[in-house]
């Protein structure tokens, strides 16, 4: 999980297996592509702001909540800001820190119990 001032107040960010799924549905892409994307700079205005929702989401807020933030709150910031929110939440996901306790999270894919 990654804390960060967001919006109007610190929030906290993750990207679960669920939600990395739903952002890879929405841009169309891989989480290894939008990673490199990512690292590269090479990143599109949707990926960082379905990051910070999805994000939000899997960080425990309400989903509609997540959506109004970032409407809110995205449109008013430079992109290279916007990119400096959503770097951090997308380097926790690929390179989670082994000591952190993530919370197990149950994942069912075609209907199959694959945890």
């Amino acid at each position: 999980m990654h804390k960060q001032f967001f919006g109007d107040a610190e929030h906290a960010f993750r990207l679960d297996p669920g939600m990395t799924l739903e952002l890879e549905r929405i841009v169309g892409s891989g989480i290894g592509a939008i990673s490199r994307r990512f690292f590269a700079g090479d990143f599109s205005f949707s990926e960082l702001t379905e990051t910070l929702r999805l994000g939000l989401v899997g960080g425990g807020m309400d989903p509609k909540e997540a959506a109004a933030l970032v409407i809110t709150y995205a449109d008013r910031m430079a992109v290279t800001d916007l990119y400096a929110k959503a770097l951090p939440v997308i380097e926790k996901l690929m390179f989670a820190d082994p000591a952190e306790k993530v919370p197990s999270t149950k994942f069912i894919a075609n209907g199959e119990d694959t945890l």
